[in-house]
């Protein structure tokens, strides 16, 4: 069985990063005003050009560049990557996709859902104007039992090319928070909800444009007088401000229809009829919707299919790489089709398990003379480790720990990011799981260490709210600023949880589902409570900002209320340091981590 084989063994480069990374040629230089592609498609498939680049790079495919020798074992896994990638890729340009059917026929159906949604109008080139060409991007889209599930083309506009002020001028959108959907979750949890997921089919094209934005015709589907362009009428996927424009529709359209955007996240929307109350959380094209009248559900899923062209999910099973079961006993939460995704991607699926994510006792550093690494490399793993963490907060710590030395790596650093991958090994099944007919009573947790960074000797904080019997928002984050107390560390985390329990307090509100009582946030430390009630030990607190103690005027409110909780049982711990084995698993027990069964875990 392999373990935790050496950074030399680790390739450069992946296969699919080299193929995320190898960009069209067409893009290497752009024209104001193109020529009109070729309608003629090539004679036969091409071979797409990232595994023609990978062929020709082989060498350093196979092992250290800097190495001459070479090993069968090395040479025999680069092949068997290279066989495994040609049975199911993404091709890269319209010439690779043409002469493939199910790629052909995904093109078919985009450019027939443009032309029904009377996306451009065919008009000369005024003069002076530039042009935005476009490209087509293709994705295999894959069930959470890592099925192929669809093909999917996209035509895209090169949104780079527009000019602020002229193409477009405000850009931003927002998405719905993990923690609202968690939020959601538990709620639907505790008062035995459905919950249904919908999908906007070419959800960008509703949105409507305001500028004057002229667009190369799509190759392969060029129309008889190639001189004409596209003068969109609607927003495409590319451009800068079509999420703006998606969400705008979308909104306009919701509180038309009776529902009211929370102030608290403005993606989350509440309808109450009667004593009937509807959720509805809004992440771009993907909706999720839970109440407690079914029948009203179903109002609301017909009257959006009427607006827009929608795709009845059902009930919520896999949403934005989460996938969810909901039965008699709760909701549970996991991502283990990713976490496997991830073991794969960088060849640790059999890796031997670990039991907890970073050794006790261990320190990391930017000042450690070991090998420098693949920095690529780091930041890929780290970045995926980090989306893993929205099931999963006993990682939070250990994989916040490795974020801040991707700068520059060091080989400490990547054996402490594997270790990562080798609990995530044990540990597949593991994610969240809500209890039904739990009380939704609001309960935080809040710790942290003292002068822990050996750099900087700043210190971490973290905190974890639990809403009936799970946890619904977390946080593990280095401090600003330095502390010259553990009371004064644990004072600021304490004001870092009070602004989270707000927010949570208010939105909850929002729903309906006021908290009649303080928020309990449970504190290990009792210098530091006394800090948050009275402004005591002036010598040690004098220097500390002044915003910093709006947490008394929450708890002079009865807003808040900060009790004391001994170390053992202080579960924000799991955020703040290095734990031994046997206190790790008791508070990854404690703070709702458990194994769970869900659709394609």
């Amino acid at each position: 069985m392999a373990c935790e084989p050496s950074p030399a063994d680790v390739p450069p480069l992946p296969i699919s990063s080299t193929f995320e990374n190898i960009s069209s040629s067409d893009d290497e230089s752009e024209d104001d005003n193109p020529p009109p592609p070729s309608q003629d498609p090539p004679s036969a498939p091409q071979l797409p050009r990232w595994v023609r680049a990978t062929q020709d790079a082989a060498g350093d495919l196979a092992g250290d560049p800097t190495d001459q020798r070479r090993t069968c074992s090395q040479f025999d896994r680069a092949s068997s990557l290279l066989a495994q990638a040609l049975v199911n890729y993404d091709p890269d340009t319209f010439a690779e996709a043409s002469g493939h059917p199910d790629w052909e026929a995904a093109m078919n159906e985009e450019y027939h859902s443009l032309l029904a949604n009377d996306t451009w109008d065919l008009v000369p080139l005024p003069k002076g104007r530039k042009l935005v060409r476009c490209k087509w991007v293709y994705r295999t889209k894959y069930g959470p039992d890592g099925k192929v599930d669809k093909h999917k083309a996209r035509l895209v506009a090169k949104g780079f090319s527009q000019v602020e002020g002229i193409d477009y001028t405000e850009t931003f959108s927002p998405v719905a928070k993990m923690n609202s959907i968690r939020l959601v979750l538990s709620l639907a949890a505790s008062f035995k909800w459905e919950v249904h997921q919908m999908d906007v089919k070419s959800a960008f094209l509703h949105g409507d444009l305001h500028e004057e934005i002229y667009m190369e015709q799509p190759i392969g589907f060029i129309q008889t007088d190639s001189s004409l362009v596209c003068r969109l009428k609607k927003s495409l996927y590319g451009l800068k401000q079509a999420p703006r424009a998606w969400y705008a529709k979308m909104d306009s359209f919701l509180l038309e229809s009776g529902f009211s955007r929370c102030h608290s996240d403005n993606t989350v929307y509440t309808k109450k009829v009667g004593k009937s109350l509807i959720i509805l959380v809004l992440y771009v094209d993907d909706l999720i919707l839970t109440g407690s009248d079914p029948n009203l559900i179903n109002h609301v899923k017909s009257s959006l299919k009427k607006k827009f062209e929608m795709t009845d999910l059902g009930h919520l099973h896999y949403f934005l790489g989460l996938q969810v079961l909901q039965s008699k006993e709760g909701i549970s939460l996991s991502q283990s089709k990713y976490a496997c995704d991830i073991l794969r991607h960088f060849h640790m699926e059999d890796c031997k398990p670990a039991p907890s994510p970073f050794q006790s006792g261990v320190k990391l550093s930017v000042t450690c003379t070991s090998p420098e690494v693949d920095a690529t490399l780091y930041r890929q793993l780290v970045g995926k480790l980090l989306y893993l963490t929205h099931t999963r907060p006993d990682l939070s710590f250990a994989v916040g720990l490795v974020a801040r030395f991707m700068q520059n790596p060091r080989e400490s650093h990547w054996k402490a990011a594997k270790r990562i991958l080798r609990y995530v090994r044990g540990t597949i099944q593991f994610g969240i799981h809500y209890s039904a007919r739990a009380a939704p009573l609001l309960v935080g947790f809040t710790d942290s260490d003292w002068a822990g960074d050996p750099d900087d000797r700043k210190s971490t904080a973290g905190y974890v709210f639990t809403l009936g019997s799970g946890p619904i928002t977390w946080a593990c984050k280095k401090q600003a600023a330095i502390s010259l107390s553990s009371a004064e560390a644990e004072y600021r985390g304490a004001v870092e949880a009070s602004k989270e329990a707000l927010w949570l307090r208010q939105i909850l509100s929002e729903f309906g589902f006021e908290q009649q009582h303080p928020t309990t946030l449970w504190c290990d430390n009792q210098s530091a409570i006394q800090l948050c009630k009275d402004p005591v030990q002036h010598q040690r607190s004098k220097h500390i900002e002044l915003h910093m103690h709006f947490i008394r005027k929450l708890i002079h409110d009865h807003v808040l209320e900060v009790q004391y909780c001994s170390t053992d049982d202080q579960v924000a711990d799991i955020f703040t340091k290095a734990l031994t084995e046997a206190k790790f698993t008791k508070l990854r027990f404690m703070v709702g981590v458990q194994e769970v069964v869900t659709k394609g875990g």
